[in-house]
């Protein structure tokens, strides 16, 4: 099963259609109408949705805060119990059960290699949360600076890796801010001026936690690297939603926590080798001066690695399920961009039931430029704290989050208190219309009621 290229035409139709609206249907002929039908049972959804006990547990609940962790399939708790009842010991033994945990690390790094289609798996280093390499990188970064102090961050990130930057400003480091447009999106004819010979580093987002908006980061690393600076990548909201691929970004460094991508609380940071080699990091005497080795002092949780790995087979499995066997790095492709697809029917459906409910949306809201953002929404309701939303909905088994989605500057940006914010709604791959469909009825009622 695989979506065509028509797939944008007809999640319109599927959405727009399948809710019964006699007018639009005549514009239509009824063999497009069933096509549009077709592509949203295309998705395996339901097949997918009994794989996670937390949705099977709760079918009556809502879960629409994936931006703040996702649900995890049955193989990757198994992966976790297996390794806690039968190897839960410390790496580096000459036994054979420190001998597994050494394997399942080896294993997960070139998994995870595959996923982020990296040079070699030992540009994969593991550890707690993709903020914990923030600050690791900051460090290094600003003990690197020399002649070249700037760093340009932007107003659209995640504060983790705003404030990890802004806090070398006692090394000498300077900062260009790289600007939202009033349209939600980073343009890449903004950050150019900011470039110079003085450009360290470019730190930024690949998808916005907040709005869903996404950046050309293969563009701002070629503008970036054309006046030798380095690029930093927070891919950690992307991550569920689309391929991951270090090789076309171009970037240098890239991190991304497991949490986010159906495994258990992990982190990972990809860096090209040879930088990772020159940057200087605290370690014990005897740790060698090598990557991955020298990001990974301390000892990580093992099991949540191997939960990464497993969060790795289940998505190459999807890929499966969509089409042909082949390579892992292959399968994952397949799996993410169907995952795309099915996710921009998501995101049509819920544009929809925002804009009946009276919500202003923040950020991309155009139909036609649904491929520039992942299904994340803010929104407010006229009137209505963001608060008061997201907790009737709560009371109403619907779990979304109110506030500044810890980007605090965007919410300024966006003339919004930091305070109150706004509405989050995000969702994944085995959320459905149907819950959308649920959602909107509700803030209706809301926005009804005041």
């Amino acid at each position: 099963m695989r979506f065509g290229a028509q797939a944008l035409h007809w999640s319109k139709l599927v959405l727009g259609l399948a809710i019964g609206n006699s007018r639009d249907l005549s514009r239509f002929g009824a063999k497009e109408f069933q096509k549009g039908q077709n592509l949203n049972s295309e998705f395996p959804v339901a097949n997918l949705r009994v794989l996670f006990p937390a949705l099977k547990k709760s079918p009556d609940f809502v879960f629409f805060d994936n931006a703040a962790g996702a649900q995890i399939p049955q193989c990757v708790l198994d992966a976790v119990t297996s390794h806690l009842v039968n190897c839960n010991v410390q790496r580096g033994g000459p036994y054979e059960k420190s001998q597994q945990v050494d394997a399942i690390v080896a294993q997960t790094r070139r998994s995870v290699c595959d996923l982020v289609n990296a040079f070699h798996p030992d540009e994969i280093a593991f550890g707690m949360n993709a903020t914990s390499f923030m600050r690791m990188v900051s460090l290094g970064v600003g003990q690197t600076l020399g002649g070249r102090p700037e760093i340009v961050v932007t107003d659209m990130d995640h504060e983790a890796n705003v404030a990890t930057w802004l806090a070398l400003e006692k090394d000498g480091a300077r900062f260009r801010w790289w600007r939202m447009r009033d349209n939600g999106k980073l343009h890449v004819g903004d950050l150019v001026p900011l470039l110079s010979p003085a450009t360290r580093l470019v730190a930024c987002t690949v998808a916005s936690n907040a709005i869903g908006s996404i950046v050309d980061v293969a563009e701002v690393s070629k503008h970036a690297h054309a006046v030798g600076a380095e690029v930093f990548l927070d891919c950690v909201h992307y991550a569920p939603h689309g391929v991951i691929d270090v090789q076309k970004f171009g970037c240098d460094y890239l991190v991304c926590s497991g949490y986010k991508v159906f495994s258990p609380h992990m982190g990972f940071l990809w860096g090209r080798h040879e930088l990772l080699k020159q940057l200087p990091t605290f370690r014990e005497d005897f740790i060698p001066d090598e990557p991955p080795g020298k990001l990974e002092v301390g000892t990580f949780v093992y099991e949540n690695v191997a939960g990464m790995d497993a969060a790795v087979s289940y998505l190459a499995k999807l890929g499966e399920r969509v089409g042909d066997n082949a390579q892992l790095r292959a399968r994952l492709v397949r799996a993410m961009d169907a995952i795309r697809e099915y996710e921009q029917v998501l995101s049509l459906e819920m544009l929809r039931v925002l804009q009946d409910a009276g919500a202003e949306v923040y950020g991309i809201r155009e139909q036609g430029q649904l491929s520039q953002r992942v299904p994340t929404f803010s929104f407010n309701l006229r009137g209505i704290p963001p608060g008061r939303v997201a907790s009737e909905l709560a009371r109403n088994n619907i779990g979304v989050r109110g506030g500044h989605m810890y980007a605090p500057r965007l919410m300024q940006r966006l003339g919004l208190d930091p305070k109150s914010g706004a509405v989050r709604a995000s969702l994944a791959h085995y959320n459905t219309v149907e819950e959308i469909r649920r959602f909107g009825e509700l803030l209706r009622k809301i926005a009804v009621q005041g």
